[in-house]
């Protein structure tokens, strides 16, 4: 079975640009080696196509607390080429991210532990729907007015929702992208899936492998990293017998 991977992040004022320049390996962030495909779209007329232009707005003209963006980080299945990941990316911003503006970026690190390449995507994109009224940068992310839309800002997708209704997206969410990596596995003839569920879900006694970020990788000893990897490929036998019984 294939890894399945899929986090859910937001930003608030003052993290937006960092977080675009960021993903798209631009300015400080220009030296990492692992970009492999950008790119961006539904962006308003006043963006002049810049996606850039467009977060700058957003961090600017966005409600204080607010989030100005949310970002989807999903992994990539490495059971599919290059070729095949990018074409899964916009597949995936297609079908997931709809009319919104978006910017995605796919990187492919080579991972501290084991030495495996990491292919995943980076999907950040507004929860502004556009409507087809022509906006000003700052009316763009003012408030919504629903009797007078022309008057006030594009509304907001996750507007009015409370938090068990963000829940049930969010698993919705899970799920949508696990099909469409599930088809993409078919098209290609590989036999590999993913599933969204957890371990618990699937009734899989497994503990979930802990992320344990680049600065802990660092300062664990030869050892401890031959250790976690050989763990690692210890949960990943054990996963893949309890599944095949189920």
């Amino acid at each position: 079975m294939a890894s399945y991977h899929f986090e859910i992040n937001s930003g608030k004022k003052g993290s937006v640009l960092e977080h675009a320049r960021y993903i798209t390996r631009e300015g400080k962030f220009s030296d990492y080696e692992d970009l492999v495909d950008t790119g961006y779209g539904n962006l308003p007329r006043w963006a002049g196509g810049d996606p850039i232009e467009f977060w700058r707005a957003a961090e600017k003209y966005e409600r204080e607390n607010g989030s100005v963006y949310r970002e989807y980080e999903i992994a990539l299945p490495v059971e599919l080429d290059r070729e095949q990941q990018q074409e899964l990316a916009r597949r995936t911003v297609k079908r997931v991210v709809g009319p919104k503006p978006y910017l995605y970026a796919i990187h492919e690190p080579v991972g501290k532990l084991g030495g495996m390449n990491n292919p995943h995507m980076h999907l950040m994109f507004s929860d502004r729907l556009p409507d087809g009224i022509d906006r000003s940068p700052q009316q763009t992310f003012a408030r919504h007015n629903p009797q007078h839309p022309e008057r006030g800002g594009c509304k907001k997708d996750s507007g009015g929702k409370n938090r068990m209704e963000l829940r049930d997206a969010a698993r919705a969410q899970r799920r949508l992208i696990a099909e469409i990596q599930n088809e993409m596995l078919a098209e290609v003839g590989a036999s590999a899936r993913v599933d969204h569920r957890s371990y618990k879900e699937r009734g899989i006694a497994v503990m979930p492998e802990r992320h344990l970020g680049a600065a802990r990788v660092k300062h664990m000893s030869e050892k401890e990293r031959h250790e976690y990897v050989a763990g690692r490929n210890g949960r990943a036998e054990a996963k893949s017998g309890q599944a095949g019984r189920l």
